[in-house]
């Protein structure tokens, strides 16, 4: 038996666990599934956030850029938290610095400083824990803390929620991601 395209489209279940066995691909005519991705040029996942991202810099929102959106996506949610706080040997909470939703999905990603340089137009802010409605750098008080930017590409467009906080925020969105991915990155004073 040889991997390609069978006549049908179809690949019944014997069929499928012979070329499976075989090791052989199957291939049925569709296209793969996009798969979301989340980037920076500005630190690489799992790497350093740079301090100009950060309390002990400029506090700017650091670049960020993604792509394989998936089909039927209308909003996309932006929610960057640490899960260290306030230390990561005893960690007691989880600390939110940044929530952006109804970002346009066609979007390929968010400057550096975006939050003040301006975001997409109908993009809203929810309010993090610094109580502000705006990014806020890592300025974690003691230790290595991570950092997960998690993108989730919605099938809806969110109602105005005026400043949500992350629960609202999550609230609001169960039963509407279609997909999610995330980005981390450490910092330490």
């Amino acid at each position: 038996m040889r991997s390609g395209r069978f006549s049908s489209g179809k690949v019944g279940p014997a069929a499928a666990a012979l070329c499976l066995a075989a090791g052989m691909a199957l291939w049925t005519g569709a296209a793969p599934a996009a798969s979301l991705a989340l980037s920076s040029n500005a630190f690489t996942k799992g790497g350093s956030i740079p301090a100009r991202y950060t309390c002990d810099g400029a506090g700017l929102s650091p670049p960020l850029a993604w792509s394989g959106i998936p089909a039927g996506a209308r909003s996309l949610v932006l929610i960057m938290d640490d899960p260290d706080a306030p230390d990561p040997a005893a960690p007691k909470m989880t600390w939110v610095h940044w929530l952006v939703y109804n970002l346009p999905p066609d979007t390929a990603g968010l400057p550096e400083n975006a939050d003040h340089a301006g975001l997409p137009p109908g993009t809203r802010e929810g309010l993090n824990d610094f109580r502000r409605t705006a990014y806020g750098g890592p300025c974690p008080p003691v230790g290595r803390h991570r950092y997960f930017i998690k993108l989730y590409a919605l099938d809806t467009v969110l109602p105005d929620l005026g400043t949500p906080d992350k629960e609202r925020l999550l609230g609001a969105m169960q039963g509407h991601v279609l997909e999610e991915t995330r980005l981390m990155g450490t910092y330490s004073h």
